[in-house]
């Protein structure tokens, strides 16, 4: 299934230098294992593989299911964790990913599973039949774009197990995809009861993000490019050749979750390697921000958290601007591992390409890679509320003095017509006159981009503590839901602590009350159960009411 990710669809509003966590790893988990001794990533999956059939019965597996690895991590010590998707009788299970933890030695240690019931069915031969699910889909697409006239509507139904909703059941998860009138897409994902018709589930699929060019927002920023013949191009050969190009305002067209065409991404090319003019009127000004964007997100993954990537594997994304016709959104998009923006209407939005957007989105590529955050209920804030702390702590981490970090999303690119200085605030979230500062447990009823306020809430906590300070020349000022006075242990530890319970502890089915818990598992490896970092953690989450 493509997942798509997007910042946010905008609406008319009517009120107004990071320590590597690699290194705190390295001198946090001992003994460290030297790097002749330290499991390579075929050893982990070989230990693991051995555990999966020495603990069948224990991790709820049975000779009607089958694993594929979906991610590895090798800790600094050694320790070994691997992550793993599951299969019911050949269909996919939603909600059947596990971590399995392991020591340096590759025995097992643990588990985290995102659920703990026992998969099985009596069929899997579903009474309600596929064209059934693809109606339904496709009412729920009209039903979330009320007013819209949608074009090209398809939906694209395929058997699962869904393990997420309470007892595991047979289900049709559907994706919906259409045009909306101005040609830009829209979509979503409809979980159906196989047996009953009942609608389980539906969230937006659109998980909405050496020469130098002058930008739009960062000012002129280096670029590192290739050179062919005479000509330079906007690619990137140090960071596993990421490019960008032109999509011509087109978009894409799909059926039945096949694109049988892409908008184009037409490689942008320079004569003297000196590109963009910082105004909007160039059409190369958009992709040095771009370019620049995805640049500076790798190297923030890399260079402090140790990934290699947005998938850990070395291979470089690519970005689209210039998407759609005045499209005021932004996304990621796993089946073509790309970056797409768009140009922004002038009044709502700019173009979308500033550097935490692109943070923002890419994130999600990496949250694809390893949790796999389920894009609805609380794991879909969590999901957005990632994308949301890293996209900023790639701000900070760029240092940029056009665009210094701030705990606001989108600030560089709303106008005057949205009505509020950013898209988000993550000092205090209800700002924005939607999302949740304290968790409730009607939170995870709202739509993703408002209940992931809780954790941005508790990032800016655990980072910067409660009062008023000023930040990027942004006044800050953040409260504790319970009364609490709290002080910040940084954006650094942060980062840390988030990047080891997203990759390591997290799974697709993690709500607040999980993510409370690995966050502290994280803090725990890294910093010692009876830590300042630890006590921090525990003390924001129950600032924001969780836990």
């Amino acid at each position: 299934m493509s997942r798509i990710r997007h910042l946010r669809r905008p609406r008319l509003a009517t009120t107004g230098t990071a320590v590597a966590a690699a290194a705190l790893l390295a001198a946090t988990l001992t003994p460290t294992a030297g790097a002749a001794d330290r499991p390579t990533r075929s050893t982990a999956i070989a230990n693991a593989a051995d555990v999966l059939r020495d603990r069948a019965a224990s991790l709820g597996l049975s000779s009607a299911q089958d694993t594929t690895v979906r991610d590895v991590i090798v800790d600094a010590d050694g320790a070994q964790h691997v992550r793993y998707d599951r299969t019911y009788r050949q269909l996919p299970v939603l909600g059947g990913d596990f971590v399995v933890h392991l020591t340096p030695g590759g025995e097992y240690r643990s588990a985290n599973r995102a659920t703990t019931r026992e998969i099985t069915l009596p069929t899997v031969t579903p009474t309600v039949k596929a064209p059934k699910a693809a109606d339904i889909a496709a009412a729920a697409l009209r039903a979330a774009n009320v007013g819209e006239t949608l074009r090209k509507l398809t939906s694209k139904p395929r058997l699962v197990v869904d393990a997420l909703h309470g007892a595991p059941k047979l289900a049709w998860q559907t994706d919906a995809l259409a045009q909306d009138e101005a040609g830009n897409p829209v979509a979503r994902t409809v979980v159906t009861d196989a047996t009953t018709g009942k609608q389980i589930d539906a969230w937006d699929a659109l998980e909405t993000a050496t020469g130098d060019g002058r930008s739009l927002y960062g000012g002129t920023v280096p670029l590192e490019t290739t050179l062919s013949g005479s000509t330079y191009q906007l690619k990137d050969p140090t960071r596993g050749n990421t490019y960008t190009g032109d999509a011509a305002n087109q978009t894409d067209l799909c059926f039945l979750g096949i694109c049988v065409r892409r908008a184009p991404a037409t490689l942008f090319t320079d004569a003297d390697n000196h590109w963009g003019t910082g105004t909007s009127t160039d059409r190369a000004t958009a992709a040095v921000d771009a370019q620049y964007g995805t640049d500076t997100t790798w190297d923030y993954y890399k260079n402090v958290h140790g990934r290699n990537g947005i998938a850990n594997d070395g291979r470089g994304s690519y970005n689209r601007v210039h998407y759609g016709n005045a499209y005021n959104n932004a996304f990621w998009d796993d089946s073509c591992f790309c970056m797409t923006y768009g140009d922004g209407d002038g009044n709502l939005l700019g173009p979308l390409v500033s550097l935490d957007v692109a943070g923002h989105e890419m994130s999600h590529g990496v949250t694809s890679a390893t949790a796999d955050l389920t894009y609805s209920g609380e794991p879909g804030g969590l999901n957005e509320a990632t994308s949301d702390i890293f996209g900023t702590l790639v701000e900070f981490y760029a240092g940029n003095a056009s665009d210094p970090g701030d705990w606001l999303v989108g600030e560089k690119i709303v106008r005057s017509g949205f009505g509020e200085p950013a898209l988000r605030f993550m000092d205090q979230p209800s700002k924005d006159g939607s999302s949740a500062d304290c968790w409730s447990s009607s939170v995870g009823n709202l739509d993703v981009h408002y209940s992931s306020g809780v954790a941005n809430h508790f990032a800016y906590l655990l980072a910067e503590g409660s009062g008023t300070r000023t930040i990027g020349g942004v006044e800050h000022s953040s409260t504790t839901c319970n009364g609490s006075t709290l002080s910040g242990i940084g954006k650094d530890r942060l980062g840390a602590i988030w990047y080891r319970a997203l990759t390591v502890y997290m799974t697709s089915s993690t709500n607040y009350a999980g993510a409370r818990t690995a966050t502290l598992n994280a803090a725990r490896d890294l910093y010692g159960s009876g830590s300042t970092e630890y006590d921090a953690v525990a003390a924001a989450w129950s600032a924001v009411s969780v836990g």
